[in-house]
């Protein structure tokens, strides 16, 4: 485990199997040397659950509000003002996660563009960088970014799993990088793999994007096959690998990197634990 602390930009603290135990998780999250998790919102209901929950854990939680494209269909134009109210909450440091994802088209293509393009200019007005998605779809996503070059300057491509070819549209576009477990899987993995080291440090961050993900370097694998934040050191770990970095260099910077890009500040109560680990303040 690395001595620096981390933070997971990307977990779906809200999603229904942590219900049973999201005390527990947080608590092993904390103990693995993870300071603060950014909880995913995936859509408007599902982004006032993770602002409700970020609320109760104020100290180590900070959410994203927004409509993945999956359910891009369910957002209507009469919504922005509904999406720019959650993007005004304190806790509430980035809108998404949005973009475009061909690879299922639960909503059709259209209705992601559109729902897409409605993102970025509230988040544009709002102020907040933007937490991105994209799969299969790199043709339309990077076109979108260019006609909104402040957004992408402020975005962050979560979950990256592409080749060199498209990191290096993102780069040229402003965007920083999130990597996830998918680096750690030597089957779908190795173009990430080639790719990961391409990446400008200082436009780097490491998320587990739990529940989905688990690393499969992961020992021992737990029976559930749920991932959780407590798993992000394995992240960071192989992203350290193939860049031929250390862990603990690799953890100050994407943990400085965080920080900046959605203006979060790790601290210690020096008076009530003078010993204990950094959280949100």
């Amino acid at each position: 485990m690395a001595a620096v602390a981390l933070v997971d930009i990307g977990a779906n603290l809200a999603h229904q199997s942590f219900d049973a135990d999201r005390e527990a998780v947080l608590d092993r999250a904390r103990i693995a040397g993870v300071a603060a998790m950014i909880v995913t919102g995936s859509s408007l209901d599902d982004s006032v659950k993770a602002v409700a929950l970020a609320r109760r854990h104020p100290q180590v939680l900070r959410a994203t509000a927004g409509v993945h494209p999956h359910h891009a269909a369910g957002l209507p134009d009469s919504e922005a003002g509904r999406l720019a109210d959650l993007l005004s909450d304190p806790m509430v440091v980035a809108a998404g996660e949005c973009g475009l994802d061909y690879f299922r088209n639960f909503s059709p293509p259209a209705d992601q563009r559109r729902a897409f393009e409605l993102q970025l200019s509230v988040a544009g007005a709002a102020g907040k960088p933007v937490f991105l998605h994209q799969r299969d779809a790199h043709g339309d996503f990077t076109a979108m970014l260019r006609a909104h070059p402040h957004a992408a300057a402020r975005g962050v491509l979560h979950c990256f799993t592409g080749g060199v070819a498209e990191l290096e549209d993102c780069l040229a576009l402003g965007l920083s990088v999130g990597i996830t477990g998918w680096i750690c899987d030597e089957r779908r993995g190795q173009a990430l793999r080639e790719a990961a080291p391409r990446v400008p440090i200082e436009r780097l961050m490491i998320e587990t994007d739990a529940p989905y993900l688990l690393p499969r370097t992961l020992r021992p694998k737990p029976a559930h096959r749920r991932n959780e934040p407590a798993f992000l050191p394995v992240v960071l770990g192989e992203t350290a690998r193939c860049r031929g970095e250390t862990p603990e260099a690799l953890a100050a910077a994407t943990t400085g990197n965080a920080c900046r890009f959605f203006g979060l500040t790790l601290g210690r109560d020096d008076e009530a634990d003078p010993g204990g680990p950094p959280k949100l303040i």
